[in-house]
């Protein structure tokens, strides 16, 4: 069955409103440090990032933004000292940007999702949100293969992932990384100890991952059609 023509433009759509209270947030959050959206977006991803210190380059290749927009923000942020600079021992050349207390501090504020935002995801069914976030993942794959994101440190790209170990339990898949099974949940977007598999084992791991939630979703009531 053929899937409607305009649905994908009614998700579109429902994302942007969406994408409206993440903007007034993060202006709003970082109003309250005197941050720019662009220098709270640097402060959350050196607080994420190990082991919590970047070079510019670096910096820009993970937030999809140009190297100057970067520098400025940066700058501004030492002034603020939120931000240091150090040598990197691997390139004299280069120096690595890494947070102050005072930056931890605002990067945690900054790393915040809205309450709101929260509450309206968890007051959905257990199945609906995995379903969601399966969604969400694949809709970052799809826009990565693109070009038009950055990789993404999410489950589905991880060298330590085996998706589907063991099939039919409640925690069907293992990351070697700690160790232990998880189900869908668990899944990461954004995992500190992330490390990239091949490109045809991120292709493969998503196939994997997108035929389980179709299955589980039929399994709830939810007739689904695979594309994949």
């Amino acid at each position: 069955m053929a899937s409607d023509p305009g649905i994908a433009q009614r998700i579109a759509a429902g994302m942007a409103r969406i994408s409206l209270l993440l903007r007034q947030h993060a202006w709003q959050a970082g109003a309250a440090h005197s941050l720019t959206p662009t220098q709270a977006q640097i402060l959350a991803a050196l607080a994420a990032h190990p082991p919590r210190s970047l070079r510019l380059s670096g910096l820009a290749e993970l937030l999809a933004l140009t190297l100057p927009t970067v520098s400025d923000a940066a700058a501004a942020l030492e002034k603020k000292g939120m931000l240091r600079r150090r040598g990197d021992p691997a390139d004299r050349r280069a120096g690595l940007l890494e947070l102050t207390a005072r930056g931890r501090r605002a990067a945690a504020a900054a790393s915040q999702w809205p309450d709101h935002l929260l509450s309206a995801v968890d007051s959905l069914p257990a199945p609906m949100q995995e379903q969601l976030l399966a969604a969400l993942m694949a809709m970052v794959r799809s826009l990565q293969e693109q070009g038009r994101i950055p990789v993404a440190r999410m489950c589905t790209n991880c060298l330590y992932f085996e998706p589907d170990r063991f099939p039919g339990a409640a925690e069907p898949h293992y990351c070697r990384f700690v160790e232990a099974p998880f189900g869908l949940g668990a899944f990461r977007i954004d995992c500190p100890d992330f490390q990239p598999a091949s490109a045809e084992a991120q292709r493969d791991n998503q196939r994997v991952l997108i035929s389980i939630s179709l299955a589980k979703g039929n399994t709830h009531g939810s007739p689904s059609h695979p594309r994949l």
